[in-house]
């Protein structure tokens, strides 16, 4: 293998703000430490959390790059000390803390996965920050099993996507809310028994009446705010409900009454602060029960666009249009 450059490109944020303040730029390329990897980067996913981080309201993590980007796929190239199981040449997808955005990047060996059979690295790239949340709330936290009748809110962002189509081949009922009727019917597509248009119909009432007023066993909410109480209102007795974004908002007006009539659970969780050794227990539970999946294509990531490293702004303004369906992923 050749040596490795001094120098790589960057998508970096100058200043907090709009996508505008996503430029082109070299840092030098970084050092795999204790336990750590060096990746060069082929491809890198576009999240939420990357534009509120650009905006200045999601910071990275103590000793985390400030380099944008949560996940990436690409080449191994160099090994930090005490790695094991990993080899320089292997192609990989990663879970990282940061630094996605660039020609190279270091990550945790522990969080690195096999790509699947046949997936491209754009394809790989679109994985790890999605399938992790969703494996960790969806059913380590909120217990989906077969014959259970989930409810996802966002059924056509790429956490959204990932939901409907891991809870389905799980043997789950699928609802999914959406933006449009076109996206409430994108999301049957994936998987959904009813994908539900929220700005037409009430997704409270569209689940009770097909329910015939049972209600959804798990709710997987990346809205909170007002989202909270109806929330309460479309689940079952024993209902669990995880929360994992904050699009409506942080403060709510909860019913204590109705939360303790129905015996709800209200949880949530964040997934970038956990430790190397709780992601790598998440990463474990993906290798066996989702990548099988995976490569047999049975579970596929959505990918909505892709762009060059250097027009990262542009795939900033697409994420915040809301118009996607799926992934964005930029090339390296």
């Amino acid at each position: 293998m050749p040596p490795l450059p001094s120098m790589m490109p960057v998508a970096e944020v100058a200043h907090p703000g709009d996508a505008d303040e996503i430029k082109p730029a070299m840092r030098p390329v970084p050092k795999p430490g204790d336990g750590e990897v060096l990746v060069r980067v082929a491809a890198a996913g576009v999240n939420r959390p990357d534009v509120l981080q650009r905006k200045g309201a999601y910071p990275p993590p103590p000793g985390a790059s400030d380099i944008l980007g949560l996940e990436i796929a690409g080449e191994i190239v160099a090994l930090g000390p005490n790695v094991a199981g990993l080899a320089i040449g292997d192609q990989v997808t990663a879970l990282v803390t940061g630094g996605g955005y660039a020609g190279y990047a270091v990550a945790a060996a522990p969080l690195c996965l096999p790509l699947p059979a046949g997936f491209s690295m754009i394809e790989a790239a679109a994985l790890p920050e999605t399938f992790f949340t969703v494996w960790t709330n969806l059913f380590e936290r909120g217990g989906c099993t077969r014959g259970d009748t989930v409810l996802v809110h966002g059924g056509t962002s790429g956490i959204g996507t990932t939901a409907i189509q891991l809870a389905a081949a799980f043997g789950a009922r699928v609802f999914a809310t959406a933006g449009s009727p076109a996206k409430a019917r994108a999301c049957e597509k994936l998987g959904a028994d009813r994908g539900i248009d929220y700005r037409g119909e009430d997704f409270v009432e569209v689940v009770r009446r097909e329910t015939e007023g049972r209600g959804v066993d798990l709710i997987l909410d990346m809205v909170a705010g007002s989202y909270v109480h109806r929330n309460f209102e479309a689940a079952a007795i024993d209902a669990r409900i995880v929360t994992i974004g904050l699009q409506g908002g942080t403060r709510a007006d909860v019913d204590m009454g109705m939360l303790m009539r129905k015996r709800l659970t209200l949880s949530g969780s964040t997934l970038r602060p956990r430790s190397v050794a709780e992601k790598a227990g998440i990463a474990e539970g993906l290798r066996r029960d989702v990548w099988p999946l995976l490569s047999a294509g049975k579970v596929r990531p959505i990918i909505f666009a892709t762009f060059a490293l250097a027009q990262a702004a542009a795939a900033h303004r697409l994420m915040e249009s809301s118009t996607h369906i799926g992934k964005i992923v930029l090339t390296v």
